[in-house]
Order: structure tokens, then sequence, then C-alpha cells
């Protein structure tokens, strides 16, 4: 039987799309016939105190010597040390969500700090695996990781139902996301209040224990902007729920910075939901062409001229929805991208 161990930073039933991803490919592994065990190298990363680092540390090098191994780049990119370590005698695989350096809101020397510390990382791993060609072309262009040495795996999605299509009363506007800046609730929220003339209701659905300052400035902007009878945050919620939600859409919205992939926007478009999205990292990538309207990040009034123009024009939002629709068979399943993980780790020496 062959036996991978998959090092996560943290609980792996966290709920955000990274720990989803991991969570599914680890089933999918599974189920093709691969012995898999999960270490969790503790909570706090990419900032681990000393004492989670030291810990995560020990868990690396005790496993056996050839053991394959792939660790999470939300840890492994903070454990360049560790990395260097075992890289001789494990078979080290990296999995990058997306850099750590383009996380909102670092200051310029931890940016930097993390730039530095995950390509020395990246260098030890015999295999990367990436979730899209976007961060596939970053990982060579600015972490010096060769062709060879790199594998693209997108994210699967279940197979959904289509979403309703809306006869009357308010457009339903749904964001998911972990609340964290990268995510630009900051930007959705100040572009939803430039149309409050118009009928609409946003709900948040995202993790809202992954940054305290983000999910505090998020309450005190739906107060701020008086959108409190407009945006309901749910935090996390069940998965039959959030089907629901996606089910019951009109448009699916998100301001994000940076994504490595986008798997909310993914999700979005396997229920037909149009997307309001941004350009930034791979979501032109993801949300197939004429499925959506994707403006500059950080830019408030295109996101708000685009959110006017869908939310009043029910032809012109309901053809986005059916290219939605359309594209929803061309996206990968779960069961595609476990496959496809397998052989990328499979063929490391």
């Amino acid at each position: 039987m062959r036996d991978v161990v998959f090092a996560t930073p943290g609980d792996l039933e966290t709920a955000t799309g990274g720990y989803v991803y991991d969570r599914r490919v680890v089933a999918g592994l599974r189920v093709l016939g691969w012995r898999t065990e999960v270490i969790n190298l503790g909570e706090g990363f990419p900032f681990p105190s000393g004492a989670t680092r030291a810990a995560a540390w020990g868990q690396l090098t005790a496993l056996p010597a050839g053991q394959l191994t792939v660790v999470d780049g939300l840890a492994l990119g903070a454990l360049p040390e560790v990395a260097a370590e075992i890289c001789t005698s494990h078979r080290l695989i990296a999995l990058v969500h997306h850099p750590l350096a383009l996380e909102e809101g670092l200051s310029p020397t931890d940016a930097e700090a993390f730039r530095v510390s995950e390509r020395r990382a990246l260098a030890c791993a015999r295999r990367v695996v990436v979730t899209s060609a976007f961060t596939g072309r970053l990982m060579v262009s600015d972490y010096g990781v060769q062709l060879d040495r790199m594998a693209i795996v997108k994210p699967g999605t279940d197979r959904a139902t289509r979403a309703r299509v809306n006869t009357g009363g308010p457009v339903e506007l749904l964001a998911v996301g972990a609340v964290t800046p990268r995510k630009g609730y900051d930007v959705l929220l100040a572009a939803c209040a430039l149309v409050l003339d118009l009928p609409w209701r946003l709900t948040i659905v995202g993790d809202l224990g992954r940054d305290s300052d983000a999910a505090a400035r998020l309450e005190v902007d739906v107060a701020r902007l008086n959108l409190c009878d407009r945006v309901l945050v749910t935090g996390t919620i069940p998965a039959d729920r959030l089907a629901s939600l996606y089910a019951n859409a009109d448009l699916f919205v998100l301001a994000s910075h940076f994504e490595g992939y986008g798997m909310a926007f993914a999700e979005a478009i396997a229920h037909g939901v149009p997307v309001i999205g941004t350009t930034a990292g791979a979501i032109p990538e993801t949300v197939p062409p004429n499925a959506g309207v994707l403006t500059p990040p950080g830019d408030i009034r295109a996101f708000s001229a685009a959110l006017r123009r869908l939310i009043q024009d029910t032809c012109e939002r309901h053809r986005l929805a059916a290219v939605a629709w359309a594209s929803a068979n061309t996206l990968s399943t779960w069961e595609q991208a476990a496959e496809q993980f397998s052989h990328a780790i499979e063929t490391v020496a």
C-alpha cells in the first residue's frame, strides 16, 4: 500500500478553502488506496509561537526516513529550517495554495521576510503542488521553482443544483470566504453602501475566528455604513445550509485582493450563480469569460458600478447565470483532483 503523511497547520476540519482542499484530497487519496496519515503541526501559522515551531520541528523530523510527506504551505513557508533538515532524508512535497507574502495587510518587512522564508523552504521540496496555473507562474518567476518540480492540481467542485431564478423581491447577494483582509470585505461593503437605492440583501458566510481585527472591522463597517438591515453575517455554517444559500443566490460577490485559485468563486459557478469579483490573482482563470464581471482589486467605485448594473439589469444577470451554469460541467470534480494529486506525488523518487 502507498503511504503518505499530510502535515497541516492546525485542525484539518477548519472551514476555509485551503483546509477544504486538504481535507477533500486526503479523503480522495484514501479512496484511491493510499494509506494517509494526517498530523496537526499546531495553530498560529504563518506566525507560529516558539513552542509551536519547536513542536512542528519535532513531529516532522520524527517521521521515518524516506517518508513521503506533504506539508501545507501555510506551515512550510514559515519552517525553512525544518525543510532543510528533512529534505535529504524524506520525500518532501510542498502544497502551495498562495504565497504567504501576498496576504493582504502585511507590513513590507513581514512580506519580504515571508518571501525569503518561503523561497528557502520551497527550494528543499522535491515537488511543489500548486492549485492554479497563475500560482504556478508565480512559483517559477518569484520563488525559483523549476517547472519539472511543479504540478498543478486545481481544487474540485461538487456537482450542484442550479440556483433558482429570482422572479421578484430583493436581489440576493452572497459572499463566502474567511473574514480576513485579503478577502476585501471593506471594499465590498463600501461598494454596497453606494447602491442603497436599489433592492438587495447580502449574506456573508465565513470564519470569523481567523483574524479578530478583520472580524471587528467588518462589524464596525456594517454599522458605520448603515447596512445593518441589509447585511447578514453568519460566520461558519454547515455545508447543507451553505449549499442552500448558493442555490438561492442571484449574485456571488467578493472583492478579494488576491486569490491563489478562488474555490468559492468556482462553487458559485457550479451552482450557476454569476459572479462579481476582481481581477486579482487566479480569479480570471477561475471565473469563465461572460460568467461574471471582474473589476480591479481595491476599486470601490468600479465594484459598485458592477453591482448597480447587475442588480438593475435582470436580463443581463440571467444571461451571465446561463453562461455560469453552462460552464459548471467544465469544472474538475474532487475525484479528478484526487487522481491528479495522486499522480503528482507517486512519481516523487
